[in-house]
């Protein structure tokens, strides 16, 4: 902006030039010529106007325009702009559109409102006090905050309070003093009165109207995407034979929109299960129905009992089908009770703790691959001891991720927290929740899943059991794995009929391994409280598939005859090439004891 060009329009700016070119003996323009003054030119000759003797003078500027007529009258000087005083203050309070009144003296009588404040609120009694007469007031909060500004002489501002009629304004409270009319009422050089406040407040209700509006339709998707989250996640955690395990999860707060954490237990048969958790980065109704899309198809691709970092690859490529611009952390890991270990593959996620009994912790490698949805990359598994009596956690990064701390600080954080933490799975997912922090206001969404494995002795003990042969291959082998069968579910007190089942499924998996696999082979025997499994091993890494065998046929019925006699079967490949068939057979529930 040209400050020069507007200046000389200010109040007194014309004075305080004329009075500098009076100091330094200039004119910036030429007076007109006295009668009988002349004006010397440049040839030393005299000129109408100057006068010889004059030490100020300079020569007359030269003007382009035509000439002045010597008759012609003087131009009138530029009007003086008015003086602030010279305005109706009251008139102009009473035109604004905002709402004013006038407080005075430490009981903050009224001294004036303008029509905006009546129209608003109804006419108020002049020197009454606003506590008794503008009720308004108190609605807005302002009684404590005129106090304030009287006493401080700081003017205070609120914004969007709202009145029981309805209306919203944002107030500002201005300290005044008023002049005296006797001088100096207090004796201390201070001409002034007892001060006041002025009120001034401007209707913001439509502006409040349009937020509480865009707050209901947030707090509306809010709720949905909470609701589809929740519904997503899985209502009853599957509970596995040789594990416990509980999770919880936690939305953030009001201001802070819903993520796409997620969590599953999957029990895989055989006694192996699968944990899943995991994290969609983003926000909302998206980033759930994202989540479970993922979740669902983990489920499915554990149903095909693959190893973990197999399961990563297949969501690998399905995250990047639903939306190339979303990706995903997530830990895929299997508990095998007879390795007493989690295998494991990370994309992205954060490490795996596991508490030993002794309170010590014990941290997983780092993710063995990049996010699911970036692509181009090969997963690896990895391995970290889950043995009796130890407990492991896994988790979202809104457990330990802070604004203002590196995210180790809040892994370290958890595994001193998770140190010292015992008792139930779910009484241990609790206690990590407030060791961390962690509120209702919290600003992001919070997954957590803890799985124990559990330390039995005394009866609980008795209900597990674990037996095993090595098998070397011949024609030896089929009756020397069905007499040891026999004598084991004898030792275990089964009932005759499950004894005589579970010598027939071992016949028929060993006898399909003997014809189809290939040295070394295995069969193992496992007793929980729920089911009995039995399972062979060879390798031979080729899967058996249930067929229709022909009225002729001599072979192929064998697998038709396990999924005919036991509750659920199936095979997996082995790390290091070969398989694993197995079949359960689920136990009958005790029966209760008399109280």
């Amino acid at each position: 902006m040209n400050f020069t060009r507007w200046s000389a329009r200010l109040p007194g700016t014309q004075r305080r030039a004329a009075a500098r070119r009076t100091d330094r003996g200039l004119s910036l323009s030429p007076r007109p010529p006295r009668r009988g003054e002349g004006r010397a030119d440049d040839r030393g000759e005299e000129t109408p106007g100057a006068r010889p003797d004059d030490p100020g003078a300079v020569p007359a500027a030269r003007a382009d325009g035509p000439p002045v007529p010597d008759n012609a009258p003087d131009r009138p000087a530029d009007p003086e702009p008015p003086a602030l005083e010279d305005f109706p203050v009251r008139e102009l309070l009473g035109r604004l559109p905002g709402l004013v009144a006038l407080l005075y003296g430490p009981e903050h009588r009224i001294a004036y409102v303008n029509d905006a404040y009546t129209a608003a609120f109804g006419p108020r009694p002049l020197g009454s006090p606003a506590a008794d007469t503008c009720p308004e007031l108190a609605d807005l909060g302002l009684n404590p905050l005129i106090d304030q500004v009287l006493r401080s002489g700081t003017p205070r501002t609120v914004k969007s309070r709202k009145v029981h009629s309805g209306g919203s304004y944002t107030v500002t409270c201005i300290p005044v003093d008023h002049p005296t009319t006797d001088g100096d009422d207090h004796g201390d050089g201070d001409p002034t009165g007892p001060g006041g406040v002025v009120v001034f407040a401007a209707d913001v209700t439509d502006h409040a109207e349009a937020a509480e509006r865009l707050r209901a339709s947030e707090r509306r998707q809010r709720a949905t995407a909470v609701t589809l989250q929740r519904s997503l996640l899985p209502q009853k955690l599957e509970q596995p034979d040789d594990l416990t395990v509980a999770a919880t999860y936690q939305p953030g707060g009001e201001d802070a929109a819903v993520g796409g954490d997620w969590y599953d237990v999957i029990t895989l048969g055989g006694g192996r299960t699968a944990l899943v958790i995991g994290d969609v980065m983003g926000r909302g109704v998206r980033a759930a129905a994202v989540m479970g899309q993922l979740r669902t198809a983990v489920r499915a691709y554990a149903r095909l009992d693959l190893p973990p970092h197999e399961v990563l690859q297949l969501l690998d490529g399905l995250a990047s089908e639903i939306d190339a611009s979303q990706i995903a952390t997530c830990v895929y890991a299997v508990h095998d009770p007879n390795e007493e270990r989690l295998v494991y593959a990370s994309a992205g996620h954060l490490p795996i703790l596991v508490r030993h009994e002794d309170g010590t912790v014990h941290r997983a490698a780092n993710p063995t691959g990049p996010p699911l949805g970036t692509g181009g990359w090969f997963y690896t598994s990895g391995t970290i001891g889950l043995p009796p009596g130890s407990g492991a956690v896994l988790y979202t990064d809104g457990l330990v991720e802070r604004r203002d701390e590196d995210i180790d600080e809040g892994v370290a954080a958890l595994e001193r927290a998770l140190s010292g933490a015992t008792g139930t799975p779910q009484i241990v997912c609790d206690r990590l929740i407030r060791a961390m922090g962690i509120t209702a206001d919290h600003d992001d969404d919070v997954a957590v899943l803890f799985v124990q494995h559990p330390a039995r002795s005394g009866a609980a003990a008795e209900l597990f059991h674990n037996a095993a042969l090595d098998l070397l291959g011949g024609i030896e082998a089929a009756p020397r794995a069905r007499a040891f069968a026999s004598g084991v579910l004898a030792s275990w007190r089964f009932s005759p009929e499950l004894h005589d089942l579970g010598v027939l499924a071992t016949s028929e998996l060993v006898a399909n391994s003997l014809q189809h696999g290939t040295p070394p082979m295995k069969l193992r025997l496992r007793r929980t409280d729920r089911r009995l499994i039995i399972e062979v091993t060879d390798g031979d890494d080729h899967l058996p598939r249930r067929r229709r065998a022909e009225t002729e046929d001599e072979t192929g019925r064998g697998i038709s005859i396990i999924a005919a006699i036991a509750s659920n079967w199936g095979s997996r490949r082995t790390p290091g090439g070969g398989k694993a068939v197995w079949c359960e057979f689920a136990l009958p529930a005790p029966a209760p004891t008399a109280p």
